[in-house]
């Protein structure tokens, strides 16, 4: 019994050790907080970035499809989400469901897949925080070095009227083909992005400063970006000129994934960045006042927002330009472009928009990381002081600060489009295994006591792990391969220290 590495942990267990002294939380949050924090985090670079690109590449004014399609998947998984976290209202997520359904190694697999959820989402967002900081100071003469505005060893170009651009290929051969010998403008190499690693730094300090400040913090960063998203869209319908959505689905290029119905399904892979997030309300579960009531408000409310901002959204910008217009770092600022001269104040407030929006998301996602180290340290499979708790903040200090670090790393140094990648195989392997064990669980503990239960069970958890699975699927070989290294890794870890330190595994002996 003291080998066997898929033991599981009774609720009853995971309760107590949550309650303990060392490890409690401070309970400050109530089911309007939760429903923010998940805004919060789902809320962003969907809106602000991804919805532009995928678009322009994938699936033309179709991306409403696709948004409809993840959102799917989402709500599928929301509901699971939203019966374990009623059920075990402790920190730690997808990580301790499965610990309570799937066994320890399974569970450790989990927790490992949520780093990359979680903290590398933390780092992708906050470079294009970046972005829109460096473009908002710009309308305003203040110009930061180039070289420290975008990832280590970026090649930069400078284009007359336009600025600074990221050297491509692409690029490369659209200048070339203009006749331009791009050897006779001026180019320099990135060597690290600061204001990616400055937001990081600063949200850090909030978080560990307590959880009621980040709350507060949070709370109006939120109000913010809702309320100028609106704007944009009441402004927008009235500009919408109906041939921009003809045709509506592309005709396929003869490559998956490039328009046409494949397109919908691979821009829906892409763009499920957008609503990453929602989940991250269960990693605070031990710091709500009335988690079995409030949690899936938080996780279902926050959901169902979300996806209904996201449609309206992309049905006004891709009424407003031409999908073909899209494939920009600001498409939200070339929507208000297309709006003409009196509109044109908006595209400040939209960057304001931006800029409170993917704080809000970092910080959310810098939030959840720390509680993942919490409950892995606290069941022994990390080192003891992933689980300190600071005594007066009552925050996971030394986790957020560490998590914080690596972030400010991998935010200087990496390019969005390969940490979102990352970010989004991470997220559907979780989100599949969340559906998986709850079927698991009501055939093998029918018994526990659940405050909310997912309807439709099998046949809801069933769908939400297929729809998943296929956006997994769709994504390049490369993410694959990246992905595969590792949980490899994770692996590794977990044989060489934590089935060895685990407190369940001695407890056996």
């Amino acid at each position: 019994m003291a080998n066997n590495i898929f033991r599981t942990k009774s609720i009853y267990e995971l309760t107590e050790e949550a309650n303990r002294k060392e490890h409690r939380l401070k309970k400050t949050l109530s089911a309007f907080n939760l429903t923010t924090l998940g805004v919060g985090a789902i809320i962003g670079a969907g809106i602000f970035v991804l919805s532009g690109q995928a678009a322009a590449q994938y699936a033309g004014p179709a991306i409403i499809l696709s948004f409809i399609v993840s959102a799917v998947a989402c709500v599928l998984a929301g509901f699971c989400y939203a019966e374990f976290a009623s059920m075990i209202p402790i920190s730690g997520s997808a990580y301790t469901y499965s610990y309570a359904t799937l066994g320890e190694f399974l569970a450790w697999i989990m927790g490992w897949d949520l780093i990359l959820e979680y903290l590398f989402a933390a780092a992708a967002v906050s470079v294009g925080w970046s972005g829109y900081l460096v473009s908002f100071l710009r309308d305003f003469h203040v110009n930061i070095p180039v070289e420290y505005t975008t990832a280590l060893g970026t090649k930069l170009i400078s284009l007359p009227e336009e600025g600074w651009k990221i050297l491509t290929v692409d690029l490369e051969n659209v200048l070339t083909g203009k006749g331009i010998d791009i050897s006779l403008l001026p180019q320099t190499t990135a060597i690290c992005n600061v204001p990616a690693m400055l937001i990081v730094a600063l949200l850090t300090l909030l978080l560990v400063i307590g959880i009621r400040e980040t709350s507060i913090f949070n709370n109006i960063m939120v109000v913010v970006k809702i309320s100028i998203i609106l704007i944009f869209i009441v402004a927008g319908f009235f500009f919408i000129s109906k041939a921009n959505w003809h045709p509506f689905i592309p005709e396929n290029t003869g490559t998956f994934g490039k328009f046409g119905l494949s397109g919908i399904l691979r821009a829906a892979s892409i763009i499920f960045f957008a609503y990453i997030g929602f989940d991250a309300v269960s990693t605070t579960a031990q710091e709500a006042k009335n988690p079995q009531r409030d949690m899936p408000k938080g996780i279902l409310g926050s959901l169902g927002i979300a996806t209904a901002v996201y449609i309206l959204f992309a049905l006004v910008l891709t009424g407003i330009v031409s999908y073909t217009d899209l494939n920009v770092p600001d498409p939200v600022a070339v929507g208000v472009n297309q709006m003409g001269e009196k509109m044109f104040w908006l595209r400040y407030i939209i960057k304001i928009a931006a800029i409170a929006g993917l704080s809000s998301v970092i910080l959310v996602m810098l939030l959840s990381q720390p509680r993942i180290f919490l409950a892995m340290a606290s069941d022994g499979l990390l080192p003891r002081f992933f689980a300190k708790v600071h005594t007066r903040f009552r925050t996971p200090y030394v986790s957020t600060i560490l998590t914080g670090i690596i972030a400010i790393m991998l935010a200087g140094i990496f390019p969005l489009s390969r940490l979102g990648e990352l970010v989004n195989i991470g997220t559907l392997f979780a989100f599949t295994i969340i559906c998986i064990s709850v079927i698991v669980l009501r055939k093998t503990r029918p018994d526990i006591h659940r405050p909310f239960k997912a309807p439709w069970v099998p046949f809801i958890p069933l769908m939400g792990a297929l729809i998943c699975f296929a956006q997994m699927v769709v994504l390049a070989g490369e993410t694959w391969l990246w992905f595969i290294l590792w949980l490899a890794l994770g692996v590794l870890v977990y044989f060489s220290y934590g089935m060895w330190h685990s407190k369940k595994r001695m407890s056996e002996k």
